[in-house]
């Protein structure tokens, strides 16, 4: 199991891994923070064995691939990058999670409050205009 360290305080009943950095120590453990990786919204930062760093959105991983490699898109640039896994000496989820704190009840709640604001308009339009 990768070793998670925060360099950054966490907000109460945040499960963001914003902040957080994993020093990979293994195959198991590159595999696991890589997936973590994967799923996350934000950006990361990989320092490198050479000891160069990379920040971008991670897009993809391949662990199947001959080598197991990710694929970033860089912070400020378009073009992504590709990086073998046995590069990586260490995983820093460096951005800000947008949908963290987010649920898809509270979505739903935002969205119908939308949908009664966009009626009401709607109502008071036609009224204005005698149709209702």
């Amino acid at each position: 199991m990768p070793n998670y360290t925060s360099s950054e305080p966490q907000q109460p009943n945040s499960t963001s891994l914003q902040g957080q950095q994993v020093a990979l120590a293994g195959d198991h453990d590159r595999q696991d923070a890589f997936e973590n990786a994967f799923d996350y919204r934000g950006d990361v930062m990989l320092i490198l064995e050479s000891g160069e760093s990379v920040e971008g959105f991670l897009f993809n991983r391949e662990p199947a691939a001959n080598p197991p490699s990710v694929s970033l898109l860089l912070k400020g640039s378009n073009e992504p990058r590709v990086v073998a896994y046995g590069d990586v000496a260490k995983v820093i989820f460096s951005g800000k999670d947008p949908a963290d704190g987010k649920s898809y009840e509270a979505w739903k709640a935002k969205k119908q409050s939308d949908r009664e604001a966009e009626a009401k308009r709607i109502e008071e339009e036609m009224k204005a205009q005698g149709i209702l």
